[in-house]
C-alpha cells in the first residue's frame, strides 16, 4: 500500500481515537459531576438512579457472573413500579447504600467509619435485565477479595460512565490499523474479509455486482422497493446499505434477506452463517422475535433456522421463545451442561449464605473468618464453572447458523475466534462507527440498515461553548456539534487526493458521523436502496416528513393512508361534532402562542432540563378526552424532547392511567409506534430560544411515531424562530392540521 494511503488511514484512525477519548472523558466527567453534586432526588429525576431498593436474590449467570436482583419493597413504596429512568441492559452501574433525601446534612459524627463501611457495601457491575419492577445487576467478577458481596438492606443503583465499551472500541481501532497499515502480517484474514475492510476504508474499489438467477421470495407480500433492496443486498459482493424511513418495513426486509442467505437456492447455492447485530438490545430482540415467528420451512430450500442470542434480551417477557434462544438457556440444556449445573448450584447456595438471601438462611450472612473461607470457596467454584461452561458455549455457537448480539457484545469472549460469512447491522445510523467495526471484523460481507434522517448516536462530547445553555443532561444529541469546532477539537486535516475511481476517506468531524453516513458520502446513492412505501402513518401525518426529508419518495400504503382513531373497535362518542373533533382528525395542533405558558428550568441553572406546567395540563386534558372517547391507554404515547417534562407528565398522568399509557422522551420512542401520539414541545420564552428542538432528525422521530392521530402542543411564536425547518413545519401545521387555541379555561 502506498505511503499516501497509509497517511490517510493513520489520520482517520487518529481522529477516531481522539473523538472516542473526548467522548469517554465527557461521559466520565458528566458521571462524576452528577454523582458528586446531585442530591438523591435530582439524580432520580435525571433518570440516573433508582433508590429505596431491596435485594430479592443472588444468582449465577453465564460466565460465572453474580446476578443481584433488586426491587422496590412495598414496605417503603406505595408502588413497586420504577419511576422513569435511563438504566438499560449493558449500562455500567453501582449498587450502594440508599441515601435518603434528608441524608448528608444529618450527623457529621458518623463520618469516616460510616463512609468506609458504605464503600465496602458497594458493588459495581453491568445492568443485566430491567423490567417495570425489577432490575438485575451482573456484578463484576474478579478473583480478588474486594469482590466480596456484602450489600446493605436498602440500596440504590447508580448509572456510571461505561469504560468497557470504550476499551473495546479502542482495541478494535488498534486491530484495524494493524490489519490495514501493514504492521501485522495477519495471514488468518481471508481475501474476502481483507477486501471488505479495504472497500469500507476507500482503499479498494467495490467489486462488480454478482449476477443472480431469478430470486424466489419467501414472503409474497413484499413491495417493489423492498424486493429491489433485497436483490441489491444479495448481489453486492462487499457492502450494501438499506435506507428504511419510518414504517417502511426495514426489519421485515432484513428477515427476508436472512432467509435468503441461510437457505439453498439458485441465487444462494450454499447456506451462509450470519452475525446479526443492532445498536440496541431492543433492535436485536425485534429481529429475533420475527425470526422465531417464521412459519414452518417450506420446500423452497429453507430449513429450520438454528438461532442463538448472545447477551441478555431486553424483552424476555414478550416472547418465551426469545428466552429459549439465548446462549444462556441453550447452553444449560446441552448434555455437557449437567456437570456445570452442579457447580452452579453449589455456587448459588454459597452466595445465598453470603448475602443472607439464600433458601433457609435467616438474618445476615456470616462474618469474619467464616465469611472469608466461604468466599474462597466461591472463587474456586466460579473458576471451575467458567472452565466447564466454556466448552458448552462453543458447542452451542458452532451449531448456530444465525447469531444475534448488540454490536458491543459481539466483541465478548463467547464469540472469540468465530467467523461469519455475512454481518448484518440494524439501526446502523444509531451506532458509532467504531462500535460497528467490532462485528465487521468477524465477517466477509456487510449489510447495514438504518435511516440517517432519524436520530444519530447519542454524543456527549459536543462543542461546550455553543451548547452550554442548551444541554439536556440525559438525552441530548447535539445538532450543533457538526457545524463548528473549538481549540480542543481542531478540524481534521484535508486528505490528499486519491486514485481515480476511488472515493476519498474523510476523517470524521464528530462521532455523529456514522459508518452508514460515511459510506453514503463516499459512494453516493449507488451504495444504498431506499424503501419507499410506509405502513404506519395516516397520509396526512406522513406528508411533511416525506416532502422535507425523503424527497417526496415516501408514499403511504393504501392499508394505512386513511385510517383514523374512529376506526378502532372500542372508540365511541356522543355526537358527530365530538367524533370529528376527537377521533376523526389525523393531525391536531394546540397552539399556546399568546397564552404566556412559559417554560421553566429544572435543576442546575441554564444547564437543567426544561419543563412547562401549563403545556403539561393541555396534554393531560387531551389524554382525558381521547380515553373518554374509548381510545385505550395502551394505544397512546405522550412524548417530549425534555426529561423534566417527561417527569412532570408522568406525575400528572400515570396515577390515573397507570404504566400502560407510555410517557417518555423522543429518543426513547425511536423505532416504536402508537395509534395516538401527543408531543409536548415545551419551549416558550420571550427570548425565542428553542435549544436542541431545532434538530430536525429529533423532530422527524417525534412526528413519525403516530399511526392514526398526531397531536402537537407548543408555542408557535417561540418555536417558529428555531430555523428554517421548524418555521416550515409550523407553516405546514397551520395549513394542514386542525389548529386549536390552547388556553386553559
Amino acid at each position: 500500500m502506498s505511503s499516501e494511503a497509509d497517511t490517510r488511514l493513520s489520520t482517520f484512525f487518529a481522529r477516531q481515537r481522539l473523538l472516542l477519548a473526548q467522548e469517554r472523558e465527557a461521559e466520565v466527567e458528566r458521571s462524576s459531576l452528577i454523582l458528586s453534586n446531585c442530591p438523591p432526588k435530582l439524580l432520580e429525576q435525571k433518570g440516573l438512579s433508582l433508590g429505596g431498593l431491596g435485594v430479592v436474590g443472588v444468582n449465577i449467570g453465564l460466565g460465572g457472573k453474580t446476578l443481584v436482583e433488586l426491587e422496590r419493597p412495598l414496605a417503603y413504596h406505595t408502588s413497586q413500579i420504577f419511576p422513569p429512568h435511563t438504566l438499560r441492559p449493558g449500562d455500567l452501574a453501582r449498587i450502594e447504600a440508599n441515601v435518603s433525601a434528608a441524608g448528608g446534612s444529618s450527623k457529621k459524627a458518623s463520618s469516616k467509619k460510616s463512609a468506609e463501611s458504605t464503600a465496602s457495601q458497594a458493588a459495581e457491575g453491568v445492568v443485566y435485565r430491567v423490567t417495570d419492577t425489577r432490575i438485575v445487576i451482573a456484578v463484576n467478577g474478579s478473583d480478588s477479595a474486594a469482590e466480596d458481596l456484602d450489600l446493605p438492606e436498602r440500596c440504590r443503583v447508580l448509572k456510571l460512565a461505561n469504560s468497557v465499551t470504550y476499551d473495546r472500541m479502542d482495541k478494535t481501532i488498534d486491530q484495524l490499523e494493524k490489519i490495514t497499515i501493514g504492521t501485522s502480517n495477519d495471514l488468518k484474514l481471508s481475501a474476502e474479509k481483507r477486501q471488505l475492510i479495504q472497500v469500507l476504508l476507500a482503499n479498494a474499489a467495490r467489486s462488480d455486482t454478482i449476477p443472480l438467477a431469478e430470486i424466489e421470495f419467501f414472503d409474497e407480500s413484499l413491495n417493489a422497493s423492498q424486493k429491489e433492496a433485497i436483490k441489491f443486498c444479495l448481489q453486492a459482493p462487499e457492502v450494501a446499505c438499506i435506507h428504511g424511513p419510518p414504517g417502511t418495513g426495514k426489519t421485515h426486509t432484513l428477515i427476508e434477506i436472512i432467509r435468503q442467505l441461510t437457505s439453498t437456492s439458485a441465487a444462494n447455492p450454499k447456506p451462509l452463517r450470519l452475525l446479526v447485530c443492532g445498536a440496541s438490545n431492543l433492535s436485536v430482540d425485534n429481529i429475533l422475535e420475527r425470526l422465531l415467528a417464521l412459519p414452518t420451512p417450506s420446500d423452497k430450500g429453507e430449513s429450520k433456522l438454528k438461532v442463538t442470542r448472545i447477551g441478555h434480551p431486553a424483552r424476555v417477557m414478550a416472547h418465551q421463545g426469545v428466552l429459549d434462544s439465548t446462549l444462556e438457556v441453550k447452553a444449560s440444556r446441552t448434555e455437557q451442561a449437567v456437570l456445570a449445573k452442579d457447580v452452579k448450584n453449589e455456587l448459588e447456595t454459597a452466595l445465598g449464605v453470603l448475602s443472607g438471601k439464600g433458601k433457609g438462611v435467616k438474618g445476615k450472612g456470616p462474618r469474619g473468618a467464616e465469611r472469608r473461607k466461604l468466599w474462597d470457596e466461591v472463587k474456586a467454584l466460579r473458576k471451575e464453572y467458567r472452565q466447564r461452561e466454556g466448552g458448552v458455549v462453543n458447542t452451542v455457537l458452532a451449531e448456530s447458523q444465525v447469531v444475534l448480539a448488540t454490536c458491543h457484545s459481539a466483541g465478548g469472549r463467547q464469540l472469540h475466534g468465530h467467523e461469519f460469512d455475512c454481518v448484518i447491522i440494524d439501526e446502523a445510523t444509531q451506532a458509532l462507527e467504531a462500535v460497528c467495526w467490532i462485528p465487521i471484523l468477524k465477517g466477509k460481507k456487510l449489510i447495514l440498515a438504518g435511516d440517517p434522517m432519524q436520530l444519530p448516536p447519542t454524543v456527549l462530547s459536543v462543542d461546550k461553548k455553543k451548547t452550554k445553555k442548551k444541554v439536556e443532561p440525559t438525552v441530548e444529541h447535539s445538532s450543533e456539534s457538526s457545524s463548528d469546532t473549538d481549540s480542543e477539537t481542531p478540524p481534521p486535516p484535508k486528505p490528499q487526493p486519491q486514485k481515480k475511481n476511488l472515493p476519498v476517506l474523510q476523517p470524521p468531524r464528530t462521532l455523529e458521523t456514522t459508518l452508514f453516513d460515511r459510506l453514503e458520502k463516499m459512494y453516493g446513492s449507488s451504495i444504498k436502496r431506499m424503501l419507499q412505501v410506509q405502513y404506519r402513518m395516516h397520509a396526512d401525518i406522513c406528508a411533511f416528513p416525506s416532502a422535507t426529508l425523503y424527497s417526496s419518495k415516501l408514499t403511504s400504503s393504501p392499508s394505512v393512508e386513511a385510517r383514523l382513531l374512529l376506526d378502532l373497535p372500542e372508540t365511541h362518542v356522543d355526537s358527530a361534532d365530538d367524533e370529528k373533533e376527537i377521533l376523526g382528525t389525523p393531525v391536531v395542533f394546540f397552539d399556546t402562542a399568546g397564552c404566556e405558558y412559559f417554560e421553566r428550568t429544572e435543576g442546575d441553572g441554564d444547564e437543567g432540563s426544561k419543563c412547562n406546567e401549563n403545556e403539561a395540563t393541555v396534554v393531560k386534558n387531551w389524554v382525558d378526552k381521547l380515553i373518554g372517547a374509548g381510545v385505550q391507554p395502551t394505544q397512546i404515547a405522550v412524548i417530549s424532547p425534555y426529561q423534566a417534562q417527561v417527569t412532570l407528565l408522568t406525575s400528572l398522568i400515570r396515577p390515573q392511567y397507570g404504566p400502560e399509557l407510555e410517557i417518555g422522551t423522543v429518543d426513547g420512542m425511536q423505532g416504536r409506534e402508537k395509534d395516538a401520539v401527543i408531543i409536548s414541545l415545551v419551549r416558550s420564552n420571550e427570548t425565542r430560544e428553542v435549544g436542541f428542538l431545532k434538530e430536525k432528525r429529533r423532530l422527524n422521530v417525534a412526528m413519525t411515531r403516530a399511526k392514526r392521530h398526531l397531536c402537537v402542543v407548543g408555542d408557535s411564536a417561540t418555536v417558529c424562530h428555531g430555523g428554517k425547518y421548524l418555521k416550515r413545519w409550523l407553516a405546514w401545521l397551520d395549513k394542514n392540521a386542525d389548529v386549536r387555541y390552547a388556553g386553559l379555561e
